[in-house]
């Protein structure tokens, strides 16, 4: 078993806790795990990046080969388009459907949404509405995760486990609220 994962958002989205928390998950399965981040200017709402890979077999390379991604998870739909070279043909892109605009020249929402849905595998999520349902508005990320769980092969239990593990030192209602948004974000995409 291997996982080939693009993780992509604007600084402040929480992309790399999505990374940690898959990553951990998948440790805890006993699977082999490489990461590699790029975050230069993501406290200023630049692009952020993450590579995440995992395997119950050897992994030779923190990132992951242009067209050899199973998966691209973004928190913003013009930054799942960005990584597209990386996405293999059978690779599926889950994305948040808000917009983060943060240029002048932000492309149409509507162009975006529908060249996202155009592709043979895509998910969009209405995130930040989900969030707010599952009590916290700030799990957008914990959405996303539960949007991309049915194609990471690891238990949900044990993503549950590690967000628990993760918020460990927040109030309850903070850790309960994760959860939730993790169960809604997996529903969304469940047959």
């Amino acid at each position: 078993m291997k996982r080939d994962i693009i993780l992509a958002g604007v600084g402040g989205q929480g992309v790399l806790s999505i990374a940690a928390i898959i990553a951990r998950a998948a440790a805890a399965e006993g699977l082999s795990v490489r990461q590699s981040e790029v975050h230069g200017m993501a406290q200023r709402g630049g692009a952020v990046l993450a590579h995440l890979r995992f395997s119950d077999g050897p992994i030779y390379s923190d990132l992951v080969p242009r067209g050899g991604a199973d998966l691209i998870i973004a928190t913003e739909p013009v930054e799942s388009l960005r990584y597209l070279a990386y996405l293999s043909p059978e690779g599926v892109v889950v994305t948040a459907a808000e917009p983060l605009v943060n240029i002048p020249n932000y492309p149409e929402i509507d162009g975006i949404l529908s060249a996202i849905r155009s592709l043979p595998h895509s998910h969009v999520v209405e995130a930040q509405s989900l969030a707010k349902e599952a009590g916290l508005t700030k799990a957008i990320n914990m959405v996303m995760v539960g949007a991309a769980s049915p194609y990471l092969n690891i238990p949900i239990e044990n993503i549950e486990h590690t967000i628990c593990e993760l918020f460990a030192t927040k109030e309850p209602t903070v850790i309960d609220a994760n959860i939730r948004a993790l169960h809604l974000g997996r529903k969304v995409v469940m047959p």
